[in-house]
């Protein structure tokens, strides 16, 4: 049996098994019914550990041994495969999750908190900076800028950038109207993403912006996060953008965009073509 390194990459991925794992499991599923000795010599994997892989597989759903002797294993079909691991995965995610919630209110996360701003007081503003690189990278630290804001989000992008920062930022910007924060955006207005700026609109302030071409956000006059690329000739992977904690270089642009603000139409007198 002769399987691609580059195939079996992809299955460790997909599956989230190890190299062995991946080699024994691909190996039965050409055979269908096989023996360890027999997989360990088709899959080149050492017979000392043949059977531990087939029982980390059997445990995960990939394979069922059969009873007799010699002892032989039957592979999954893949397709119930899928979804054995698709229900492990979720299992695995919630347990994760609640062990994390636990966290709250203990002493172990005291002690993060003492550690974090201890650390705080010993680093330099240069140091208060970063390049981020791929866009999901970016809308993951932009979701926690967001969540973390307490008086404004000033927020200038693309045509095609409001569109996704309904889908990933709605509801921490839902969170946010309702205590009150003040929420700008300033996007230009078009046919395609009128129904998203109509959404947004019900939770902040959206003004027409057809004369800058910028991508930034700005969070309570202290943090910003621009993007240095034209998301129109970037692929999202290659995107890049730079976040930077800088009250004073904050509050510059806050009020250079509300000084633009002023002259933007607000998105309901806006008629889109």
């Amino acid at each position: 049996m002769i399987v691609k390194d580059e195939f079996l990459a992809k299955l460790r991925q997909y599956f989230g098994l190890n190299l062995y794992e991946v080699r024994i499991w691909t190996a039965l599923l050409s055979r269908g019914v096989s023996t360890a000795g027999e997989l360990s010599d088709i899959g080149n994997v050492p017979r000392s550990r043949a059977y531990d892989v087939l029982e980390s597989l059997e445990k995960k759903g990939f394979v069922v041994m059969k009873l007799g002797k010699p002892i032989k294993y039957i592979a999954v079909e893949p397709v119930e495969v899928v979804e054995r691991v698709k229900k492990l995965v979720r299992v695995d995610a919630d347990e994760r999750a609640k062990r994390l919630d636990s966290l709250k209110g203990t002493d172990i996360l005291q002690e993060l908190n003492l550690l974090h701003k201890q650390g705080i007081e010993f680093i330099e503003p240069a140091d208060l900076a970063s390049a981020i690189r791929g866009r999901h990278n970016l809308y993951t630290h932009l979701e926690l800028m967001v969540r973390n804001a307490k008086k404004s989000v000033t927020l200038m992008t693309t045509s095609k950038g409001v569109m996704r920062k309904v889908e990933a930022l709605k509801p921490e910007l839902e969170k946010l109207a309702k205590k009150g924060v003040k929420i700008k955006i300033a996007v230009p207005i078009t046919k395609e993403n009128s129904e998203d700026v109509k959404d947004i609109s019900r939770i902040a302030e959206v003004r027409d912006n057809k004369n800058i071409n910028a991508r930034f956000c700005v969070i309570d006059s202290k943090e910003l996060l621009f993007m240095i690329l034209d998301d129109e000739e970037v692929h999202p992977t290659y995107d890049v953008g730079v976040w930077v904690s800088t009250p004073f270089f904050a509050t510059a642009l806050d009020n250079m965009f509300n000084a633009c603000w002023e002259n933007l139409s607000p998105a309901d007198k806006v008629a889109v073509k």
